[in-house]
């Protein structure tokens, strides 16, 4: 085991910014397709660079998301395979999906998501939006925003779309800070749903199970009567594809653009000359937000699995080989991003790969950029100033990471 295998499957390199900023520089640098061996993994080779993963992900017929969709213990994968029979996932939704199942699955939804349909939604999500900014300003001055003002605004769009009631939002955000925050110590330390993630899965579970039963009877427009109702190769929709289907909408729909709001305002704090520049110029809010993502990264990886022999910047990939997508290394990528490590709210043609590439590419990009703008277009209209009142911390996680405390203090226009 050496000290750069150690560092990259390692939750505590996540929540660290700089440190996981250095390691990703020094593998772009000097070893960008690097073989991993750690004791408590299967191998892997990791792929720091842009073009690379562009490479990999354009391929989806030579990289696989099956089987290996995420970095995960070979002690999780057998606890995985006891729970279904032999898979090493817990879940079946569009990330773990390849063809020709992810086509079929990503059709279901994929007009839900694209701008003409959102479109009709905004001054609905500017309501949402300027209710989550009236609770911040009932705080009187300060607040953590990563916990208390952040999650709240997209977690309520997504309930909105998936037809979840309100009354069960402190659920959902619970269940999702239990998936995607399993890894850091502070999570494990607040579970109150869930002993493990095969429990939360199954809260989950029970949970979707319920509405779905519901929808059927008192169908709505919502995408909770849609998963109902659906119907593959003219057959309803299996029990575990629709209940996987139903956790990426409800976790990943909101939880990444969480991350980046929250990870966009640290920026702008830390970089008060592009606040200013951003007031001064609405106009560059659509590049600010793509800047924001990028800045982010939350998405950490995504893993590809080789179907043949492949060589990758020199380096010989075999059949069978995993390959973990590294987002936040390629978003760093010197070779794309002028002065990668400085925040520009008027970044030109940022062409970041935070929302993925290929025909993998994030079903909700679309939604996330228009939520994030909706947001910021209020905050920054209501909100006249703005800065630290603490340390901020992010999370410490492989797979979805993002802030976990942002104290701030703020004064209302």
């Amino acid at each position: 085991m050496t000290a750069i295998a150690d560092a990259i499957v390692s939750a505590g390199t996540y929540a660290d910014p700089a440190a996981m900023d250095a390691l990703f520089a020094q593998l772009r640098r000097d070893d960008p397709v690097h073989r991993v061996e750690h004791p408590e993994y299967r191998p892997f080779w990791a792929v720091t660079k842009f073009a690379d993963i562009q490479e990999v992900e354009r391929q989806a017929d030579i990289f696989l998301n099956a089987p290996r969709t995420f970095l995960r213990t070979l002690a999780y994968e057998e606890r995985a395979r006891a729970a279904t029979g032999g898979n090493p996932a817990l879940l079946r939704s569009l990330v773990f999906m390849d063809a020709p199942d992810h086509a079929r699955y990503r059709k279901l939804t994929q007009a839900w998501f694209m701008p003409g349909r959102i479109r009709v939604l905004e001054e609905e999500f500017r309501a949402l939006a300027n209710e989550v900014i009236d609770e911040m300003a009932d705080r009187g001055g300060s607040c953590d925003f990563a916990t208390e003002v952040a999650p709240y605004y997209p977690v309520r769009v997504i309930m909105r779309i998936l037809g979840v009631p309100r009354s069960d939002e402190a659920l959902i955000l619970q269940l999702t800070q239990e998936i995607f925050g399993s890894d850091d110590p502070d999570v494990q330390a607040s579970r109150t749903t869930a002993a493990s993630l095969a429990d939360t899965v199954k809260v989950f579970s029970d949970y979707f199970r319920d509405l779905t039963a519901d929808r059927r009877r008192h169908p709505a427009d919502d995408l909770a009567t849609l998963f109902a109702r659906a119907e593959i190769d003219g057959r309803p929709m299996a029990d575990h594809e629709s209940i996987s289907y139903y956790i990426l909408v409800a976790t990943a729909g909101h939880d990444t653009t969480s991350s980046s709001t929250a990870g966009g305002l640290l920026a702008l704090i830390q970089h008060p000359d592009e606040l200013r520049r951003l007031r001064a110029d609405p106009s560059l809010l659509p590049t600010a937000i793509d800047e924001m993502v990028r800045w982010v990264s939350p998405v950490r990886h995504f893993f590809r699995t080789a179907t043949r022999d492949y060589d990758l910047r020199g380096r010989s990939v075999k059949a069978g080989d995993s390959l973990m997508m590294c987002y936040p290394s390629a978003n760093r990528d010197e070779e794309i991003f002028d002065d990668p490590f400085a925040f520009r709210a008027g970044r030109p043609m940022n062409g970041h790969i935070a929302f993925g590439y290929g025909p993998h590419l994030c079903l909700g990009m679309h939604m996330a950029r228009m939520e994030m703008r909706i947001f910021y277009e209020e905050l920054l209209r209501r909100v006249a100033d703005v800065g630290l009142a603490g340390d901020p911390a992010w999370l410490a996680s492989t797979n979805v990471g993002g802030l976990k405390r942002l104290p701030i203090h703020f004064r209302m226009a």
